[in-house]
C-alpha cells in the first residue's frame, strides 16, 4: 500500500483536498506545485515555473496548469478545475477523480463513466521540462483527449492581466507548438509523443482567484491566456506523453525518458523516504556551483539556511559527494568575501555574523559522518581561516570581546535568524549585544577547531590560541547568560538582559561542545520542554513571554509581526533532541520517539511529504508559509537517521 494515497472521498471535497499541496523540482531551481487535484491557489503555483537568470532573480511561471478533456461519443467531460471571482469553481473536474498516489510519482486516477484514465507527471532532473503521462486504462468506445494549456510568463510573485503586449504568434513543431508571449522570455515547446490535432482558438480566461493570496491579504485574481486546444485519439491500454519545455525534444525519446527519470526515483513509502525525497528537491545546481535552496516556492539561495540545512539535507540521506560539492561552491564564496568584501550573487546573506560559525558547525557533522583526518585534509584551511578572520576583527557583523564571547550590532539590520522587520527595514525583535546562539556557536566552533587540529604539530599555536579565547568564552557565557530560573538570556546588551524564552537557548544546549554542563542543560530543556515544545517543533516565544501570537495569519504586516512570536520551527527539534540525549542518554530516546509522531502526520497534510516552514503555536498547529522549507527538513532527517542507525526505523 501507498504510503501517500489519497482516496475518492476526501479529494472530491475541496475543503480537504484544496488544503494540500504537492512540489516537485529539477535540482537546478524549476519546480512544479499545486495541489492535488490540480486547482492552483497560490500565485506561484504553476506546471512548469523556471529561473530566467539573464531577466533577473526571480522564478516564473511559463505554463500555469493544463485542463485536460475526455470526449466520447461527441460529450466532453472536462478534468480541470479553477477558482473564479465570485468564490466559483469551474469545470469541477475534481469530481471525476478516483484517487491520488504519490508513492514514485503524482499519479491521479479519474474515473468518466466507462472510461478509467491514468495520469502521472515527472519533473526531469536538471532540465526545464515536465512530462505528463495519460494511460487510458478502460474504454468502451472510441475517446478523445483534448489539452488546454493555461499560460503565464510572468514572474512567480507577480500575476497577469490581458494585454495587447502578449504575442499570440506560434510555430508549429514536431508533435506540437512552441510560442512565447513577450520578449525576452525563453520559447516554450508544448508536444506530444503522438502527433496531435492543435486548433489556434486564443482566449483570456478572465479573474482566476488564488485562496492562499487571499487569505494573506494580498492581490489574488489573474487572467490567463489560452492560445488554444490539442486533440488526440487514444485507444485502450495506450499511454500518450505531454512535454512541457524551453527546448524541443525528440518525440520519439519521450517515453525512454519518462521511463528513465522514475527509474532512480525512491519510492516515498515511509516517513524516512518522503524527507530524504524532500531534501534532494532543495538541490540547485547552475553555472556557478551547487547550493541549497531555502524552500519553496518563493524562497532564494540563502547562506544561513543552506550552512543549517546542508549536513541534514545531504549527510544524513547518504549525500556526502553533494555536501562536498555544495559545501566547496560555500567555500569559495566565503573566501571572497572574506579577501575583499566581494558577496556571492547567489548566496545572499554571507556578511551574516553567524554564517562562518554555522559553517563549521556543519563540518562538525561531516567530520563525525566521515573522521577529523578526512575534514582536516578537505576543509581544515577554511577552519583556520574563519576563526582567524573573526579573531583578528575583521568581521565586520561579528567582534570578539575581552572575555571571549563575540558581539554583533542589531540594531538597524537583523543579525540572526530571527530577522523579522518593520517597513523601513529596522528589525522587529533588535536582538543586539551578546546573543546566546551565536556564542553557544561560537564556543562550539572553537572546541572543534581544537579536536579537529589538536594533534597537528603545526597548528600548536594556532590551537593554543583557541583553547585560550575558548576557556574565556565558557567563564563569561555562564556569567552573562544563566539565569537565576535555570534558563538563558535571549541576548544582553550592556546593562539590558532580554528576559524572553525563545529557543536560542536550545540551540547553545544542543551543541557538541556547549558551556553548559549537564545539571545546567537540563535546566534550559526543562523551561523549553514547559513554555516551548509542540508538536511541530519549537516556539520562536514561550506564551509566557510579552507579545506571544501563535496564528501566523493576517495581511503581511500581520504576518510579519506574529512571524517569530510563538509560531514553532520544526527544525530546532534537532538541538532539542540533542539536548535531551547530552542529559538523559540513549534513555531518552522513546521520548524523542513519540515526538516525531507529529511530523509524520504532516506527510499528508500541506504539502504532502514534506515540512512547512512554520506552524502555529497553539493547536492544531497548522502549517503557514511557504510548502517546503530545507532547514526544517534538515532537522527532522537528522533525527530520523539516529534511529535509522539503531535500527529503530527502515527505509
Amino acid at each position: 500500500m501507498s504510503y501517500l494515497k489519497f482516496d475518492k472521498n476526501l479529494i472530491i471535497n475541496l475543503e480537504q483536498s484544496l488544503s494540500k499541496e504537492m512540489l516537485r523540482t529539477n535540482q537546478s531551481g524549476a519546480y512544479h506545485c499545486t495541489t492535488l487535484v490540480g486547482c492552483n491557489t497560490r500565485k506561484q503555483h504553476g506546471l512548469l515555473v523556471i529561473p530566467i537568470p539573464w531577466l533577473d532573480d526571480n522564478s516564473h511561471v511559463l505554463l500555469s496548469s493544463l485542463d485536460e478533456t475526455v470526449i466520447q461519443h461527441g460529450a466532453p467531460f472536462n478534468l480541470g478545475i479553477h477558482r473564479y471571482k465570485g468564490n466559483v469553481f469551474s469545470p469541477n473536474g475534481h469530481k471525476y477523480i478516483r484517487e491520488y498516489d504519490c508513492e514514485r510519482v503524482p499519479t491521479l486516477t479519474y474515473r468518466v463513466g466507462g472510461v478509467i484514465l491514468k495520469k502521472e507527471k515527472v519533473f526531469i532532473t536538471h532540465a526545464n521540462r515536465i512530462l505528463i503521462r495519460y494511460t487510458l486504462v478502460e474504454a468502451h468506445s472510441q475517446t478523445t483527449l483534448q489539452f488546454r494549456p493555461f499560460l503565464a510568463f510572468r514572474a512567480a510573485n507577480e500575476l497577469c492581466v490581458e494585454n495587447a503586449a502578449a504575442s499570440t504568434d506560434y510555430q508549429e513543431v514536431s508533435n506540437g507548438i512552441a510560442t512565447r508571449m513577450y520578449e525576452g522570455y525563453p520559447t516554450l515547446f508544448m508536444q506530444m509523443s503522438r502527433k496531435p490535432r492543435f486548433v489556434f482558438d486564443p482566449h483570456w480566461y478572465k479573474d482566476i482567484e488564488y485562496i492562499k493570496d487571499q487569505e494573506r491579504g494580498i492581490p489574488y485574481s489573474e487572467d490567463l491566456y489560452v492560445p488554444g486546444y490539442f486533440e488526440v485519439d487514444i485507444r485502450k491500454g495506450e499511454s500518450i506523453i505531454f512535454s512541457a519545455g524551453t527546448d524541443p525534444v525528440n518525440t520519439r525519446q519521450l517515453a525512454r525518458m519518462y521511463e528513465d527519470e522514475i527509474g532512480h526515483r525512491t519510492p516515498r513509502t515511509s516517513f524516512y523516504n518522503c524527507l530524504k525525497n524532500s531534501a534532494k528537491q532543495f538541490y540547485i545546481t547552475n553555472a556557478d556551483g551547487r547550493y541549497l535552496l531555502a524552500g519553496y516556492p518563493w524562497f532564494k539561495i540563502r547562506a544561513r539556511d543552506e550552512f543549517i540545512a546542508l549536513p541534514g539535507c545531504t549527510l544524513s540521506v547518504h549525500h556526502r559527494s553533494d555536501f562536498e560539492g555544495i559545501m566547496d561552491t560555500g567555500a569559495k564564496a566565503m573566501r571572497r568575501w572574506m579577501s575583499d568584501g566581494t558577496p556571492d550573487r547567489h548566496l545572499a546573506g554571507i556578511d551574516q555574523p553567524d554564517v562562518p560559525l554555522w559553517i563549521i558547525w556543519g563540518l562538525q557533522r561531516y567530520s563525525h559522518d566521515q573522521t577529523n583526518d578526512i575534514c582536516r585534509e578537505r576543509y581544515g584551511e577554511l577552519i583556520r581561516e574563519m576563526l582567524d578572520f573573526i579573531i583578528d576583527g575583521r568581521h565586520p557583523n561579528l567582534k570578539v570581546a575581552d572575555n571571549g564571547l563575540v558581539t554583533t550590532d542589531g540594531t538597524r539590520r537583523p543579525m540572526s535568524w530571527m530577522d523579522s522587520t518593520h517597513p523601513d527595514g529596522t528589525p522587529l525583535i533588535p536582538r543586539t549585544g551578546f546573543l546566546v546562539e551565536h556564542n553557544g556557536l561560537w564556543y562550539n566552533a572553537l572546541m572543534c577547531a581544537i579536536e579537529i587540529f589538536e594533534n597537528e604539530p603545526d597548528a600548536a599555536a594556532s590551537v593554543a590560541r583557541w583553547r585560550d579565547i575558548a576557556e574565556r568564552a565558557r567563564v563569561a557565557f555562564l556569567d552573562t547568560f544563566l539565569t537565576d530560573y535555570g534558563y538563558l538570556y535571549d541576548y544582553v546588551n550592556g546593562a539590558y538582559t532580554d528576559l524572553s524564552v525563545r529557543p536560542n537557548m536550545i540551540i547553545a544546549a544542543g551543541l557538541d561542545y556547549s558551556p553548559l554542563d549537564r545539571r545546567q542543560r537540563k535546566g534550559v530543556l526543562d523551561v523549553a520542554t514547559r513554555e516551548l515544545l509542540t508538536p511541530k517543533g519549537l516556539r520562536t516565544l514561550s506564551p509566557n513571554s510579552f507579545g506571544y501570537i501563535p496564528f501566523y495569519l493576517g495581511n503581511p504586516e500581520q504576518r510579519q509581526q506574529a512571524y517569530f512570536a510563538g509560531s514553532a520551527r520544526p527544525w530546532l527539534i534537532g538541538f532539542y533532541a540533542n539536548t535531551h540525549i547530552k542529559v538523559f542518554g540513549w534513555n531518552g530516546l522513546p521520548f524523542i520517539e513519540r515526538m516525531m509522531i507529529g511530523f509524520e502526520d504532516e506527510m499528508k497534510e500541506a504539502c504532502i511529504g514534506t515540512l512547512s516552514e512554520l506552524y502555529d503555536g497553539n493547536p492544531p498547529f497548522f502549517g503557514r508559509g511557504a510548502v517546503s522549507y530545507a532547514p526544517n527538513v534538515a532537522g527532522v532527517v537528522r533525527i530520523l537517521r539516529i534511529f535509522k542507525n539503531l535500527n529503530i526505523i527502515t527505509e
